[in-house]
């Protein structure tokens, strides 16, 4: 169930609507029109929603794909259970990470670092009505500009239900700790990035930096990996504000727990679960997930690297504050941290 967004004039939709989200969201059984149909056909064109097929496959043999995301599914289900007691109202502040394409039926959480710039360009392809057609041809700084792509919080209380219900939902994740060394080198590395060193960069050299210098201070082009573990750790830093998005953790971003998703990819195994997506909406046809180039991207050797010269003491506080992405999603502690 979401909060409306106003008081009494949702009344009706939310008092409507409760139940069936709460069944949805523990997902205790499917009705007798999605069940098993004998087919194992992909397409949409059917009449069927790409949702609708997922559930139809699960009752199939099923390929060691589906085997694979069923099992993630199925583990997050479990965690959440395990370590959620309380469950509270979505707020449509807690939806601005889902980008709705209501013509594939397709409601897709991104996460930076994740792939998300690729995904966004997929997505303006398929909802462009002709607009786009090759996904690298958009310029990334295009893919994530606001009013391109429509998020689910902009919808009303009922549509947003609505869809949360009938469409099919899915995510990408990746190791924790590679996705935050990831937004440590781009956002903190790079010098084009100069926004990101004037808005969070001199604040942490000013706080977690002993005599500064006078350039640093008003540039932040310097910042440290320890720097930023030492920030991220800081109690200060979340009292203040929330974590910007490139290194905020997956279930704040994206509500796993309060929002069953249908599909968890994982950066991983990028090009298989996307190509299989694409499958169940039908849209293999039109389109093909663009290849990334693996000479830059952060790997576990990297990340091991960066930490090597973290404290055995900070590494805990920020595996603590990194925990929950490590169960939810099932990623094992990693072998370079220093944690008794």
């Amino acid at each position: 169930m979401v909060k409306p967004k106003v008081g009494r004039m949702f009344l009706a939709t939310c008092v409507g609507s409760f139940f069936i989200l709460i069944v949805y969201f523990q997902n205790i059984s499917r009705s007798a029109s999605e069940q098993i149909s004998g087919r194992n056909s992909f397409s949409v064109k059917s009449g069927r929603s790409p949702l609708q097929t997922l559930q139809e496959n699960d009752q199939l043999e099923q390929s060691a794909v589906q085997a694979t995301l069923q099992g993630r599914r199925e583990l997050l289900e479990e965690t959440c259970r395990t370590h959620t007691h309380k469950r509270r109202v979505l707020s449509p502040e807690d939806l601005r990470h889902l980008i709705v394409d209501d013509k594939h039926k397709l409601l897709y959480c991104y996460v930076p670092k994740v792939a998300c710039t690729n995904w966004k360009r997929v997505l303006m392809v398929l909802t462009g009505d002709g607009r786009y057609r090759e996904p690298l041809a958009i310029p990334a700084n295009e893919a994530h500009v606001a009013g391109n792509l429509r998020s689910l919080s902009e919808y009303s209380t009922a549509e947003i239900n609505q869809r949360l219900r009938t469409y099919l939902k899915f995510v990408f994740v990746r190791e924790p700790f590679e996705r935050l060394v990831s937004a440590y080198r781009n956002k903190f590395t790079r010098s084009y990035n100069t926004a990101f060193h004037k808005r969070y960069g001199t604040k942490i050299i000013r706080r977690h930096r002993a005599d500064p210098q006078a350039e640093a201070l008003e540039k932040g082009n310097d910042v440290s990996f320890e720097e930023f573990v030492y920030y991220l750790v800081d109690p200060q830093t979340q009292r203040e504000e929330p974590f910007n998005e490139h290194w905020e953790r997956v279930h704040s971003l994206c509500h796993p727990c309060l929002i069953h998703y249908d599909v968890v990819g994982k950066y991983e195994t990028l090009v298989q679960d996307s190509h299989y997506i694409l499958k169940l909406a039908g849209a293999e046809g039109e389109i093909k997930f663009p290849a990334t180039s693996k000479s830059t991207r952060t790997t576990g050797d990297m990340a091991a690297k960066f930490f090597d010269k973290i404290s055995p003491f900070y590494q805990k506080k920020l595996f603590n504050l990194y925990r929950m992405d490590f169960l939810l999603f099932n990623y094992s502690v990693p072998a370079y941290l220093k944690l008794r």
